[in-house]
């Protein structure tokens, strides 16, 4: 389907944003690359369309590990296009397979695997106490090494009863879990669950930078470790909603379900020259 005007218009702004952020910034500065887009799923198509087969797998279970309190499923109500140009992960409240709660968790396991590159989605969040969205990557070797050898780049997380903050983090051998090395990101009297924001990593051999709508919050460099830099090897995306959970708790009264991330893109681009 081909993109509507408007969707084309953003698709050139963010574009355009790319090329600034290379254009502007000086020679010695490790965020300058010629970013050439490689991947990407817009999530064109009609409402209730379950997203790609060619781009996503869905991950089906329950607590991968941080006490959630969901069951992933890979059906329609917790994953699929919504008609209007976005995928929206909905976390419902229902009985399900010995859970209270049901919502999903896509990756693009074997099927899109990159190291390095800039990482891009325009997200909307949803909002409530336990709420827990995320935009991130896995090493594609965990099978073989394990988490958290394996590595983790949490581009951006959001606690549901935090709707003006997003956390972006990374995990490895000697600094994963409460240990991760991270730093919060704040919007000014504005909150990330009322409108759509742009989430984006740049990860090169000599660093990893993190922006909230192309401003540069986080810096990370192998000297900023306290062990081993991990992120030398392919990676695949991840975007989820979980409900509950050691992060953020579990949902209380307020919490209105069902709740949906929306997303309105997700991009990779790759620097030129790059093999």
């Amino acid at each position: 389907m081909k993109a509507k005007p408007q969707r084309r218009a953003l698709l050139a702004l963010t574009a355009a944003a790319v090329a600034c952020l290379a254009a502007c910034a000086s020679p010695s500065d490790e965020g300058a690359h010629d970013w050439q887009l490689v991947w990407q799923d817009e999530f064109e198509g009609p409402a209730g369309q379950l997203p790609a087969a060619t781009k996503w797998r869905f991950d089906i279970g329950t607590d991968w590990g941080n006490a959630q309190l969901e069951y992933d499923t890979g059906r329609p109500e917790n994953a699929s296009l919504d008609g209007a140009g976005n995928l929206a992960i909905t976390a419902r409240r229902e009985a399900w397979l010995g859970r209270s709660y049901t919502s999903a968790r896509i990756t693009t396991r074997g099927l899109f695997e990159q190291a390095e590159g800039r990482y891009e989605a325009r997200i909307k969040m949803p909002r409530g106490k336990g709420i827990w969205p995320a935009f991130w990557l896995l090493g594609a070797n965990q099978t073989t090494t394990g988490w958290p050898a394996c590595g983790e780049i949490d581009i951006t997380e959001f606690r549901g009863q935090n709707p003006s903050t997003v956390l972006g983090t990374v995990h490895g051998p000697g600094y994963s879990g409460t240990g991760g090395i991270g730093r919060q990101f704040d919007l000014a009297q504005d909150r990330f669950d009322t409108g759509f924001h742009t989430f984006a990593l740049e990860w090169t051999e000599a660093s990893l930078r993190w922006y909230v709508d192309d401003k540069l919050y986080q810096v990370i460099r192998p000297g900023d470790l306290p062990a081993a830099w991990v992120f030398d090897h392919p990676f695949y995306i991840i975007l989820n909603v979980a409900v509950g959970g050691g992060c953020v708790g579990a949902p209380d009264a307020s919490t209105p379900l069902p709740q949906a991330m929306l997303a309105d893109y997700v991009r990779v681009y790759q620097s030129a020259g790059r093999p």
